[in-house]
């Protein structure tokens, strides 16, 4: 008899349709049953041994709440007897819905607490979670949105450490980091089986993309940085496995049933008795030519339109050319933000690196990503890479042409007759939270823009790092930033800004609640109380329209 041994997640909703991704014991088919009729069933499909189902639910009803429930095999698995959890709904967008709820964060390192104390603090997931089971009917997201570092693929925990230590020698390279596809499956076991976090990722429609940590710390910062992973026997594997991994657990729920239904594939691995091969060389393809594959999606709330763009994959590290996104991924996200003047209300970029930064992290970044492409001279530009490698120095400032064109098509998207009330791009990495807000000379954009950042849902930020970030605001801290723009020779930016909230540290989710053309956000600190229960306390509050 199959069981279910991950999910099911809750991915894809618009007002008639939903996706429901799940993981069982072995082959069968999967079936979603909702109390108002609305069912859906899928074969599973195979990977490396694990056996995978993205269901796609049909006859919803625009505009309602139905709960559901998970077969397998017609043997009901989910929900699970005596879990304590409300049962899982979808809900589903109407016309006549109070506005839009889009909950974000990123970075989650999902280690169990030893001895029941966390070293990390409260989970931010697992606090929403609780508040959301404590009153079903009440508030909750419409979308939550992770921004990347889903897993920790080269920072695990002790027991995963242990585990790996039952499966090889950790003396070999990766040593204590994940090495293969299998690896991965662990610790995306470790991260959804959390049981708060898989009854709320069951409940709660979900968009997600990958930042470096789902595959290795600064993936992608540079040419030489790719040159010496690639000269090293392990990291193919590495890289493979992660990108394989990310596709079956993230980026099949991110797509809608159009879209799954045009995939070749997803039609590929579902065609076959085992997809493996089939999806590995599409992970070498990505690997060895990153244009060759998007990973970047749109997603359309009503009025709302989503923008999820990859930023580690689709980099052009070419010093000559170094870009962000390579030239076709660049075109997609234009078109994207042009599409249909007049026919969004509010325009949301996700990026898991922030665009504005800390004034004196933006020049320090800028001046290095000179001196790399030799502004300064070879020895100069020697000493460029080992600092961009050992200070993290790779957001979209150390990629100055592309930080440029994003702020030109920003203020583009964001002006005229037809433009959202307001441009925003949510962000995370940075293990801490604020606000900026860019002003450009002369007449700026009609729309409110806004860079909101939010990190960690579960992480920490070490005392060096609060007291930089801080600094990195301050006014003396613009003036040092200006003698490395000097040194750079390096022009000032295309626009100016200020940070207008924060920095706030802490385990942490921002939330922006959209209605019609006002927006209102809202940021919340995990906290635990006296009783010993998580929560989620509010930290501050502000309209942005």
């Amino acid at each position: 008899m199959a069981g279910l041994r991950l999910g099911p997640l809750l991915r894809y909703t618009d007002g008639s349709s939903a996706t429901v991704w799940v993981e069982a014991s072995r082959p069968c088919t999967a079936e979603v049953r909702c109390a108002d009729g609305a069912h859906g069933t899928a074969r599973t499909f195979q990977i490396a041994g694990h056996h995978y189902a993205l269901v796609q639910v049909t006859g919803l009803t625009p505009g309602t709440a139905t709960e559901y429930e998970v077969f397998l095999d017609d043997t009901p698995v989910w929900p699970q007897a005596g879990s304590g959890f409300p049962p899982s709904v979808i809900r589903t967008p109407g016309e006549d819905d109070d506005g839009l709820r889009v909950a974000f964060g990123s970075c989650r390192w999902t280690a169990p607490p030893a001895g029941g104390k966390d070293p990390v603090g409260p989970d931010a997931l697992d606090s929403l979670a609780a508040r959301i089971a404590a009153d079903p009917g009440g508030e909750r997201p419409d979308v939550l949105l992770l921004l990347g570092d889903q897993v920790y693929a080269d920072e695990v925990s002790e027991a995963t450490r242990r585990w790996l230590a039952a499966r090889r020698d950790l003396g070999d390279p990766p040593g204590d980091q994940v090495a293969d596809y299998e690896e991965y499956t662990h610790l995306y076991y470790e991260s959804w089986l959390d049981p708060e976090v898989r009854w709320l990722l069951s409940t709660v429609p979900s968009c997600m993309i990958f930042d470096d940590h789902d595959v290795i710390d600064d993936w992608n910062t540079s040419a030489a940085w790719l040159a010496d992973m690639r000269a090293t026997d392990w990291w193919r594997e590495r890289v493979l496995s992660g990108l394989m991994s990310y596709w079956v657990h993230q980026q099949l729920g991110n797509l809608s049933p159009a879209e799954l239904d045009a995939d070749p594939l997803y039609a590929a691995v579902r065609a076959t008795a085992d997809g493996t091969d089939a999806l590995r060389a599409f992970a070498a393809r990505a690997d060895a030519d990153p244009s060759s594959v998007r990973w970047s999606y749109r997603r359309d709330f009503g009025r709302v339109r989503l923008l999820m763009v990859d930023t580690r994959a689709a980099r052009v590290l070419d010093e000559d050319h170094r870009a962000m996104l390579d030239p076709g991924e660049a075109a997609w996200l234009r078109e994207q933000a042009l599409d249909g003047p007049g026919t969004c209300d509010h325009l949301l970029i996700g990026s898991s690196l922030p665009w504005l930064l800390p004034h004196l992290v933006h020049d320090v970044e800028a001046w290095n990503a000179a001196l790399c492409r030799g502004e300064r001279g070879e020895r100069w530009a020697r000493l460029g890479e080992r600092l961009r490698r050992a200070a993290d120095l790779e957001h979209w400032s150390a990629f100055p042409s592309s930080f440029d064109e994003l702020t030109g098509l920003i203020a583009e998207a964001g002006t005229g007759p037809g433009a959202p009330a307001t441009v925003s791009v949510l962000s995370g990495d940075v293990h801490h939270a604020y606000v900026a807000e860019p002003s450009w000379p002369g007449r700026g954009p009609d729309a409110r823009v806004a860079q909101l950042t939010c990190s960690p849902v579960h992480n920490s930020a070490p005392l060096s790092m609060r007291l930089g970030f801080r600094f990195g605001w301050s006014a003396p801290a613009r003036a040092l930033g200006r003698r490395f723009t000097r040194h750079g020779r390096n022009g000032r930016p295309a626009v100016s800004w200020r940070r207008t909230g924060g920095p706030w540290f802490g385990n942490q989710l921002m939330t922006l609640t959209l209605r019609g053309r006002s927006a209102r956000l809202r940021l919340e600190r995990a906290r635990t109380g006296r009783d010993g229960r998580t929560s989620l306390l509010t930290v501050a509050e502000r309209d942005l329209s």
